[in-house]
């Protein structure tokens, strides 16, 4: 009676400690049966202790709470990490839409068995919104950026995700149209089911109508048997169209009906198949202009930009060119497993100055090949591609004609020496880029000249 009795005081105390947290809690077993179910988490969802606790979380809950991202829910579980963070958008009871940070562990045993789920999670509705509204948002469903027009982008993400609308992402490429469009998905009902990317540009153009709808055994020469198309591994999830304008117009026939009926036939077949997918489309193409051509039939084009997003070229967010460094060399970091250098103030320099080509794409890419260059703990400009800092991509300004101290020693226009960079340095205050003028060179020529001349570039790290 009495290991009874401090049985049941362990498990109160317990729940009232649960309870107090400002976090809401639910454990589940490993057949999903809810076991615990603190305050917040009520408060939070909606949903009553006495409405949850001995049923199973994917009936109460369904997606996108409990999705796909949940690897614990599945009947053998990923064990190989045990915490999982990720942000997920969920609906009350009410009818609310909620934004949370989810964290999900497994439940082992001291003999290393699998006994069930916890997960914690935060509501950080009021949050982002604030942020939004004060546009100081820097990560929004894994897209970086603090620029006002992607605080606007981050709105609509948030505000489209919960409806099953067609959304039409445009943009150069490498900015980033494929990351949003999984943004969409992962935040909503659909982030349950798969997110299935077509390049409709990669296809060749006679087996594009198979690739997407699929085919009955038969149909052609080679058609073995029947296969499913995109549209139907994407059932119940999301069809990412990239390159949409390079669809054939007899595809784009097809995707009309589809748009219009939800339902179409395979290639070789009579029979509809219908599929629950929602549409995210994109092109680096101006389609209103493919439409006047004639490559883009007007009433797809309507039926796809219902929801028009557009991303910004790189060089028209510049500011976000240090968040989304960062971002990328704490990548490398989780990737490689190694510490890896960081960004010199000079190679920052560069990159604010240079016209992205490329885009966050090209972005990327650049910090990758520095990282695998660079051989100290700073990325110095010498171990940027060359396509950043050769003088093509940054504009000379005339040289400043200055009256060098009186050191003795005129500054040689156009050629570097250990004393003429010293002039320089010391006439401009240990300023790089505008020595660099006085100097009549680029930024990239002094850089080089600094790493190389271990005398003047100990004598530069004094300014």
């Amino acid at each position: 009676m009495k290991n009874f009795t401090h049985s049941l005081l362990d498990r109160d105390n317990l729940n009232l400690v649960l309870d107090n947290l400002k976090l809401g809690v639910i454990a589940h077993t490993p057949e999903r049966i809810i076991t615990v179910f603190n305050k917040e988490a009520e408060k939070i969802t909606g949903y009553k202790k006495e409405e949850v606790i001995g049923k199973d979380c994917h009936v109460v809950f369904q997606a996108p709470f409990c999705g796909s991202k949940c690897s614990f829910c599945e009947e053998t579980p990923d064990l190989t990490s045990e915490t999982k963070e990720y942000p997920v958008t969920t609906i009350t009871k009410t009818g609310e839409t909620r934004h949370l940070q989810m964290t999900v562990s497994a439940i082992i045993d001291n003999a290393g068995i699998f006994k069930g789920v916890i997960a914690s999670f935060k509501d950080m509705t009021d949050s982002i919104s604030t942020s939004l509204r004060a546009e100081t948002l820097s990560n929004f469903a894994g897209i970086i950026g603090k620029d006002k027009t992607m605080q606007d982008i981050f709105r609509q993400i948030r505000d489209v995700a919960l409806y099953n609308y067609p959304v039409h992402v445009s943009g150069d490429t490498g900015t980033g149209k494929e990351r949003v469009a999984y943004a969409i998905h992962d935040i909503s009902s659909y982030g349950t089911g798969a997110f299935v990317p077509v390049n409709c540009g990669a296809i060749p153009e006679g087996i594009v109508e198979s690739e997407l709808f699929g085919h009955v055994k038969g149909a052609f020469s080679g058609a073995v048997k029947e296969r499913k198309g995109r549209f139907e591994l994407a059932h119940k999830g999301t069809l990412f169209l990239d390159e949409v304008a390079e669809l054939p117009l007899k595809t784009q026939v097809k995707l009309l009906r589809f748009l219009q009926e939800g339902s179409f036939e395979k290639v070789g077949g009579e029979k509809k198949v219908s599929v629950d997918v929602r549409i995210i489309s994109a092109t680096n193409k101006n389609l209103k202009e493919e439409v006047q051509h004639g490559r883009f039939r007007e009433d797809l084009y309507y039926r796809l930009n219902v929801i028009p997003i557009h991303l910004p070229p790189l060089r028209k967010r510049k500011s976000d060119i240090p968040l989304l460094a960062a971002h990328f060399l704490a990548e490398a970091e989780q990737e490689s497993g190694n510490k890896v250098p960081s960004l010199a103030p000079e190679s920052l320099n560069f990159m604010m100055d240079y016209k992205w080509p490329g885009n966050v794409r090209e972005l990327k890419n650049v910090i990758q090949f520095s990282v695998v260059r660079s051989r100290g703990e700073k990325i110095l400009p010498t171990d940027l591609p060359v396509d950043l800092t050769g003088d093509t991509h940054i504009p000379l300004i005339p040289p400043i004609h200055l009256a060098p101290p009186d050191l003795g020693l005129p500054l040689t226009q156009g050629r570097l020496t250990v004393e003429s960079v010293k002039i320089a340095l010391t006439k401009t205050g240990g300023n790089k880029s505008k020595a660099a003028r006085v100097l009549g060179v680029g930024r990239a020529t002094l850089y080089r000249f600094l790493a190389q001349n271990e005398a003047v570039k100990d004598y530069a790290t004094h300014f």
